[in-house]
């Protein structure tokens, strides 16, 4: 029975306006700022204290780290999660996401490498039924790849497809950045570029896979036209 994958944790709903809006636009650029600045994930209460604003007040807008973090990523990713490209040649139009991309994984980089961080911290924490807080789900870009890798659908088989789009998912995020930049000191040109050779790769072999697997396959049954049988 297959595992039944885990959704990403929605960010919160700012006020639309007044007062309200404006704290918690307060609150978030503060929590961005710390995790510019410190390079890790402030409390809530730290959130509190640097914004100025009560504790009571800061926890009715972000109850915990999660809500926290989730709302940081919202605001640095938002919208390259709402892109519809239509672009009907799906190798292009993975190569324009990655493109479209890449300034604001660069631009928010201390953000993403905390998201990250919180939830390795968390998995840990749950392993050892320690987690006391709900824990920060990553996986928005499973629907953001599924869209982008869409138009390849009709020169892929099903299973080539699902390992297209899960290894794009291992290409397309902050992880490169954290592997290309911490162990081979690469700038960020370098590491684009080497994301992007590796999802052209992905998108070869899943085409290679398929055109092997799909020749092969028995042509299927003319239906006889009705009277005819």
């Amino acid at each position: 029975m297959p595992r039944r994958q885990p959704q990403p944790t929605m960010p919160p709903a700012p006020p639309e306006r007044g007062v309200k809006a404006a704290t918690f636009k307060l609150l978030l650029d503060t929590a961005m700022d710390l995790i510019r600045l410190d390079g890790h994930i402030p409390t809530v209460a730290e959130v509190a204290v640097r914004a100025k604003v009560s504790r009571a007040t800061t926890y009715r807008y972000f109850p915990s780290r999660s809500a926290l973090i989730t709302a940081v990523i919202g605001a640095s990713l938002g919208p390259v999660r709402i892109l519809a490209n239509d672009e009907h040649d799906g190798r292009e139009r993975v190569r324009q996401l990655f493109k479209q991309t890449f300034p604001r994984f660069q631009e928010f980089e201390p953000q993403l490498r905390a998201a990250a961080q919180l939830a390795l911290e968390q998995w840990a924490l749950e392993r050892a039924g320690l987690l006391e807080e709900e824990p920060y789900r990553r996986g928005h870009r499973v629907r953001i790849l599924e869209h982008a890798i869409e138009p390849l659908a009709p020169q892929l088989t099903a299973p080539a497809r699902e390992r297209l789009h899960r290894g794009l998912s291992v290409v397309y995020g902050i992880e490169p950045y954290v592997v290309l930049k911490d162990i081979w000191g690469l700038p960020d040109r370098e590491v684009e570029r080497i994301a992007l050779w590796m999802a052209d790769a992905l998108i070869d072999a899943a085409l290679r896979e398929s055109a092997g697997t799909l020749a092969a396959a028995p042509p299927k049954p003319r239906r006889k036209p009705a009277g005819l049988a």
